[in-house]
């Protein structure tokens, strides 16, 4: 890490500090997102791990900055695809320590179940469609064949591991999560989870984005509060 960047680095943790100080004492309801990126969302306390990010930098392979019971919602979209596996466990149980009892987490992810779909359902006329615009808009080739967009989602934008229902399932029931419920994109039980999902609008194409994406949410049981 260069000069610059340790500097950045360093300004960043120490400029959180204010940030969350005076995020809590501003919002009654205490929302935590992950991995937030360029859209934020009103009334969440927003995280990226980019130090000159313009939400709060926090890297989530390590403890979270916050202490126990800290958060009534947890939402992240299209981010812990970036981490490893074990990398995730850390990430969604720190989740469970800084959230309140009965607190929910909503996580929003690439779907490898719909991704390795692709292989034999290549003349499904959503996948020929997804097959298309992954190739046209992030490949730049002319060749349009589901194993190259395979090998891409696991390979590309820095992801890590990637999800299917049961594995996000247990990730979350293995952190303490219950009642964990699979989502529409932008639909919940919950006010405050409704409408969340962004990264559609971002890419310019809400309709592949709904084809790639799985939703999971849950809640936070803590039998001894």
């Amino acid at each position: 890490m260069s000069s610059r960047d340790s500097f950045k680095l360093a300004w960043a943790i120490y400029k959180r500090k204010r940030v969350i100080r005076d995020y809590f004492a501003s919002y009654p309801i205490r929302k935590l997102e992950i991995g937030a990126g360029p859209i934020m969302h009103e009334g969440w306390l927003c995280t990226d791990n980019r130090p000159d990010a313009s939400s709060m930098y926090m890297d989530v392979r390590e403890s979270f900055p916050f202490q126990d019971n800290s958060f009534h919602y947890v939402y992240s979209e299209h981010m812990i695809e970036h981490i490893t596996w074990n990398e995730g466990l850390f990430m969604v149980k720190e989740c469970y320590r800084v959230m309140e009892p009965n607190g929910m987490i909503r996580i929003a992810t690439p779907n490898l179940t719909n991704i390795l779909r692709l292989y034999n359902n290549s003349d499904d006329p959503i996948a020929e469609k997804y097959i298309r615009w992954v190739t046209d808009r992030y490949l730049g080739i002319d060749v349009y064949k589901a194993s190259i967009v395979i090998n891409n989602a696991f390979r590309n934008w820095h992801h890590q591991f990637l999800y299917d229902g049961d594995l996000l399932e247990m990730t979350l029931n293995k952190s303490g999560f219950t009642n964990v419920q699979r989502c529409l994109i932008g639909e919940s039980s919950n006010e405050n989870l409704r409408g969340m999902e962004a990264h559609g609008k971002k890419v310019g194409n809400e309709e592949m984005v709904a084809f790639e994406t799985i939703v999971y949410e849950g809640t936070c049981y803590k039998p001894n509060m």
